[in-house]
């Protein structure tokens, strides 16, 4: 950073910025958004909402006490600048990655980060329970949940606004409204009339005439529509008064001097409020602004020449793979229609949007809608696929049970994600849904070792008249190229990929690949799974017959998991043995490339291969495997 950056370096805590004069804020907002583009650039990482919210940002903790005044951030996209400003300036260069900052707010890294995230729309739940126990404790504190427009599409947020304003709490709902740009309404006008709604005199008048109106329900009834009136021709705010919250705004994010006016103003208020806050994503870096989508998550890139560059041959990602097969498949059966929880791009959705828009149904973030729609559409014979993230999958488990399993629904989930998957860390982290799908009655679970096993497994999931899930993890698989023919594979059995002597490996996935290394070196025999549900019984009990060791891996925890599955035959059957499970461990595996998640959790051939060594080495053993 160049010497006009000595107003950002002299902020180690919100309490330096508190110290500053108001007219200093303004060129600290610009050296905040230098230092982003400097920095991002060079590591990645959320980069256009980050560039939007350095004004709300800088504003809501100068005026706010922090960290005594709890700013809860929803999912946490925004929330760089939040890090640079509570003394974690200098290791933004290592966010997301191995042993570096954390991606998101967490709790066990600063004293300013009041709540954990990573998931959407949690912030006005988890700010409301700080404010009760504000109350409850009799401490002067406030609470901030600052939310994005796409985080208030959630049911739970609303759940959460339904609650509050029946509360008499201190809670400010702050909305960061970057979907819309900064338009003629949110100008001189209604900055002004922002400030008069959170000014002392409107709060009072409001207040005393509600009393005394209200003693006199016709006149109280006339009062109550003429401002409902007078505040709908200026703002959107009638919803959020229904709910019993004081709207003000929407007032513009990139201007200090309003921000910070109509904040203090709030401060003094009681009960709950809602703030309005119109952002721009992206805002100081043109190509962020005109295409936030492409800039919400960056790898390293040139500043001076933006990202550039189209996809790197080679293999193709399995989220590819998906696109492809949903498309070829939507073609050859009008049935189909896809389903995502705002992962449009993620999911690999694009292509399928613009070949099929009117079976394309984006539900914005409200995953447990997503799964009770597709019940719905499978109800009256349509053929849903529901393109979620593992983790995400978890918030609408319980319409997986309740809305298609016990209906017993043709509904197919196309799993991405799954297992480890890099920079978000443990809140994205898709460890656990072996365990909570194979416990499902009539579920079929499938995961495939190749991107061609893709393919044919979401073929053969989509021809099932049950409920049917294919995993499988993020980014490219080994390299086996896709054949455009279509072939289901025979329900819950695998296949033997070598033979070996003494040792069997069980391997589930993306764990196949490098149990073959770890087979080879061993002689062992190796089995590709590919169903978790229902497993293969059959070849599970002959491999326990003429094999001394069994072996499963797979990259999900062990607990309950695929091995579990295994073993669970072999109990049932009497067979004298059980497999050693290996996968994930107990723990939560930190963010990361994924190679250091996975390298971490001992899912390498190194690891593999190490694991097996330790629990083979008994007397008895013979052929290749004893003399590893």
């Amino acid at each position: 950073m160049s010497s006009s950056s000595s107003l950002l370096e002299s902020i180690l805590t919100p309490a330096d910025l508190r110290r500053l004069p108001e007219s200093q804020l303004e060129p600290l907002a610009a050296e905040v958004r230098e230092f982003l583009l400097d920095s991002l650039s060079r590591c990645g990482g959320h980069f256009a909402a980050s560039l939007g919210a350095v004004e709300l940002t800088i504003a809501l903790h100068y005026v706010f006490n922090t960290p005594d005044d709890r700013l809860v951030w929803d999912v946490g996209h925004q929330a760089y600048v939040h890090k640079i400003l509570t003394g974690r300036r200098e290791r933004l260069k290592t966010i997301r990655q191995w042993q570096g900052l954390a991606p998101f707010p967490r709790r066990d890294e600063s004293e300013y980060d009041a709540f954990g995230v990573g998931h959407s729309s949690t912030s006005i739940s988890a700010a409301l329970g700080m404010a009760i126990a504000a109350k409850h404790l009799g401490h002067p504190r406030r609470a901030v949940a600052i939310i994005g427009d796409g985080g208030l599409t959630a049911g739970l947020a609303f759940e959460a606004l339904n609650h509050a304003g029946d509360l008499d709490v201190d809670l400010l709902v702050v909305l960061n409204d970057n979907n819309m740009s900064i338009s003629p309404n949110v100008g001189a006008l209604a900055n002004r009339f922002a400030q008069i709604l959170s000014g002392k005199l409107y709060t009072t008048v409001r207040a005393t005439g509600k009393k005394v109106l209200s003693k006199m329900p016709p006149a109280w009834e006339l009062a109550r529509r003429a401002e409902e009136h007078l505040k709908g021709l200026i703002v959107p705010g009638t919803l959020f008064e229904e709910f019993g919250f004081n709207y003000i705004g929407p007032v513009d994010g990139h201007h200090l001097p309003t921000l910070v006016e109509t904040l203090r103003n709030i401060r003094k208020l009681s009960g709950p409020q809602f703030l309005h806050v119109i952002t721009r994503k992206g805002k100081g870096y043109a190509p962020a602004e005109e295409d936030p989508v492409k800039y919400h998550a960056v790898t390293p890139f040139d500043p001076a020449k933006g990202m550039v560059g189209g996809k790197k041959p080679g293999s193709p990602k399995y989220s590819d793979v998906f696109s492809d097969w949903v498309c070829d498949m939507a073609a050859r059966d009008r049935r189909l229609v896809a389903i995502t929880p705002a992962m449009r791009e993620g999911s690999g959705l694009v292509r399928f949007d613009k070949e099929f828009p009117e079976r394309y149904f984006d539900v914005a973030i409200a995953e447990q809608h997503s799964v009770a729609v597709a019940a719905g559409m499978a109800c009256d014979g349509l053929k849903p696929v529901v393109a979620i993230y593992s983790t995400f999958l978890q918030r609408g488990y319980d319409q997986l049970i309740h809305d298609v399993v016990v209906q017993n629904l043709p509904v197919l989930f196309a799993i991405d994600r799954a297992g480890l998957v890099g920079g978000d860390g443990p809140t994205h982290n898709g460890c656990f849904d072996l365990t909570y799908l194979r416990c499902l009655p009539e579920m079929v679970v499938m995961a495939p070792a190749d991107e061609n096993e893709c393919r044919q497994m979401l073929y053969t999931g989509f021809l099932l008249d049950r409920p049917a899930a294919v995993r499988y993890p993020r980014g490219t698989g080994p390299g086996v190229p896709v054949q455009t023919e279509m072939t289901a594979l025979p329900l819950g059995k695998g296949v033997v990929v070598r033979r070996g002597r003494g040792i069997a490996i069980f391997a589930f996935g993306s764990m196949v690949t490098p149990c073959a290394a770890a087979a080879g070196e061993l002689d062992a025999t190796l089995v590709n799974m590919r169903f978790v549900k229902p497993v293969d019984e059959q070849l599970v009990l002959e491999l326990a017959r003429t094999h001394e060791f069994l072996f499963t891996v797979e990259e999900n925890t062990v607990l309950g998991g695929a091995g579990s599955a295994v073993n669970e035959v072999l109990a049932a059957h009497d067979a004298g043995r059980t497999a050693f499970n290996y996968g994930i461990p107990d723990r939560l595996i930190q963010h990361g490339e994924r190679e250091d998640m996975l390298r971490d959790a001992g899912l390498t051939p190194e690891g593999i291969s190490a694991f097996i060594r330790l629990h083979a080495a008994r007397p008895g053993l013979t052929g290749a495997a004893k003399r590893a």
